[in-house]
């Protein structure tokens, strides 16, 4: 359990930073709801200063246990002009200030409870008409406390178990009606058989600061006044938590928009990276094309002087001499080939152009199309042959390099 404050500002600070945990030792209430209970505790601790906050361990009737806010302290009652304090423990639920909280009577060991009591059942839970009339936000600890001490005025929850004392001048006279059965009851079969009355002690002593004050009703104007200032703080702070929301939903699409941003940004960085990659793959390309074309003008200048005066002689189906027969053939069989694809695209134009007329143009078609047909396959033979005698050859040839 985490002891109480000492006085008013400890106490806010203290219920400021239980409330403000995160994690596993965070209080279970809902993040809207933690500022409305601060206010209401510490409105509590101003009106009823014998009312002090503090966390202990709540065990629900399945047997869950969890850590929760409870103002544990006495409630002043008035009972025939007397003023007694009652110990009671205010416990904050997890649906506080939603749901109502949970009261219990807290009697010290010289205490019984009274039986048959009309808002306190054997085991100490008060349930009073405010608690089951429940408003949120409404409804408040300081106006919850104000009906306890009012109904436990009329009707007291406790009694002392004490034997009588005798008579002794330091008796308070007001007192002597308290003494009587017939007011209250005996204890029970469970408990000696004596006279009881309603616990009789001493004006309260600080921290409680208790004393003999009012206990009637309130002004309807103030419970108005107060009913009115609770609505606008609730309409306040749902203005805020709205306010809230509207900010994390416009900061997660700038998130969103940095994302894009980032990763398009990526994507650049990876784009120039492949375009300087590929500039100085070119440029070394570049470089390679250069010296080819040095070499080649070089070859030109000296060979330049060679075939000068002489380029009328050159006959052009002598310039390329062929190594051996097969070759000569595939030569012969390559020219006349390209050669008749020249003259049929000719013909082509000529019938487009009304040059020919249309059935010897297609006479022509056939007898050149027969003719490249043969030249083809002849070609086809010869690349066949010239295939064999290159694995002829390179077969020759093995044996000499494996020796």
């Amino acid at each position: 359990m985490v002891p109480p404050p000492p006085n008013h500002q400890a106490i806010q600070q203290f219920l400021s930073s239980v409330l403000s945990q995160r994690g596993p030792s965070a209080l279970p209430y809902t993040e809207d709801t933690k500022w409305l209970i601060r206010q209401h505790l510490v409105s509590l601790t101003s009106t009823f200063p014998s009312l002090e906050p503090k966390t202990a361990t709540f065990t629900h009737n399945d047997g869950r246990t969890v850590n929760l806010l409870q103002a544990d302290g006495t409630v002043p009652m008035t009972f025939e002009s007397v003023t007694y304090n009652i110990p009671v423990i205010i416990w904050l639920i997890e649906s506080y200030p939603r749901h109502p909280p949970c009261v219990y009577v807290n009697p010290t060991r010289d205490m019984v409870i009274k039986r048959s009591h009309s808002f306190v059942n054997p085991s100490g839970l008060v349930a009073v008409p405010y608690l089951q009339n429940w408003i949120y936000p409404s409804s408040n600890l300081v106006d919850l406390a104000r009906e306890l001490s009012m109904i436990f005025g009329r009707d007291p929850p406790l009694f002392s178990q004490r034997p009588r004392p005798s008579p002794n001048p330091s008796y308070h006279p007001n007192q002597s009606s308290l003494t009587n059965p017939s007011t209250f009851g005996s204890v029970g079969s469970g408990y000696p058989r004596q006279m009881v009355r309603p616990p009789q002690y001493p004006p309260p002593s600080p921290p409680y600061g208790g004393g003999e004050g009012k206990a009637g009703t309130e002004d309807a104007a103030e419970v108005f006044k107060r009913n009115v200032i609770n609505k606008l703080v609730e309409n306040v702070h749902g203005d805020m938590l709205l306010l809230r929301k509207t900010r994390e939903s416009e900061m997660e699409s700038l998130f969103s928009a940095q994302a894009v941003l980032r990763r398009r940004e990526e994507e650049i960085n990876k784009g120039l990276k492949e375009m300087r990659d590929e500039m100085e793959g070119l440029e070394s390309q570049l470089q390679v094309v250069l010296m080819n074309t040095d070499v080649l003008e070089a070859w030109v200048r000296q060979n330049e002087g060679k075939v000068k005066g002489g380029m009328e002689d050159i006959d052009v189906d002598k310039a390329f001499e062929c190594v051996d027969v097969l070759s000569k053939q595939m030569l012969e069989c390559t020219a006349a080939d390209m050669a008749i694809e020249d003259v049929v695209y000719s013909l082509d134009k000529a019938v487009q152009e009304g040059a020919m007329p249309f059935v010897q143009y297609l006479r022509n078609v056939r007898l050149l199309s027969r003719e490249q047909f043969f030249n083809r396959a002849t070609a086809a033979k010869v690349r066949a042959a010239q295939m064999q005698a290159q694995v002829a050859s390179m077969a020759a040839r093995a044996p000499r390099y494996a020796s």
